[in-house]
């Protein structure tokens, strides 16, 4: 099973699963670095059933959210309606033309993508200049069962790869910084249960 099939599987209960791998501090503190505007327009890249769209969407940001998982954009269409603007697509071709958003949010996504590098330059391609880019994702770590049992493409990531990542692809005011708070998740087995700490990154094209 690939990480589409597996998401497509687990959509109709994601929303409690996602509550027992970390909490809503992670979106609150994406929210607060990327400065909201009311009226401007942000994209969701690996939406998922709307966790990140939920609070833009509260805060008056329209908001086009995008996911490979067609099982995840049905659950979060029946939650938003026309409000939300739903795309299907990949990390190497973002649905988006160029320069198109104001921010772009991308919450415990980039561990599932094939080359991060390549999808960062991507999401960088669809911000209008002085946009934002914010990036929520694990710490660098060895719980190897996460590859098996959800997929996971990268055990985390380090943040100075992260940090050199964002500037290449061309954004300034780069940081990356410890987001105070931890993803957790049991093996199936329930011989093994990873702590992993959060990174946010940002940078401003």
């Amino acid at each position: 099973m690939m990480s589409k099939e597996y998401f497509d599987r687990v959509a109709d209960k994601w929303d409690d699963m996602r509550q027992e791998f970390f909490s809503d501090k992670i979106r609150e503190k994406a929210y607060c670095i990327a400065d909201l505007v009311k009226g401007k327009l942000a994209a969701d890249i690996g939406a998922g059933t709307g966790y990140v769209t939920d609070g833009l969407t509260e805060k008056g940001v329209k908001v086009i959210a995008v996911d490979q998982s067609e099982e995840m954009l049905r659950q979060l269409k029946s939650r938003f309606g026309e409000k939300v603007d739903c795309r299907v697509g990949d990390a190497s071709a973002l649905p988006i033309e160029n320069n198109a958003v104001d921010y772009v949010f991308a919450n415990m996504f980039l561990h599932h993508v094939d080359s991060p590098s390549e999808t960062i330059t991507e999401m960088v391609r669809i911000l209008k200049p002085g946009g934002k880019l914010i990036i929520t994702d694990l710490d660098e770590h060895n719980f190897e069962f996460l590859r098996t049992e959800q997929f996971d493409r990268w055990l985390g990531f380090r943040r100075e790869d992260i940090k050199l990542w964002l500037s290449h692809a061309g954004l300034h005011n780069v940081s990356v910084d410890c987001i105070g708070d931890n993803c957790c998740s049991m093996s199936e087995s329930g011989t093994s249960q990873a702590k992993i700490s959060i990174f946010i990154a940002y940078g401003d094209k």
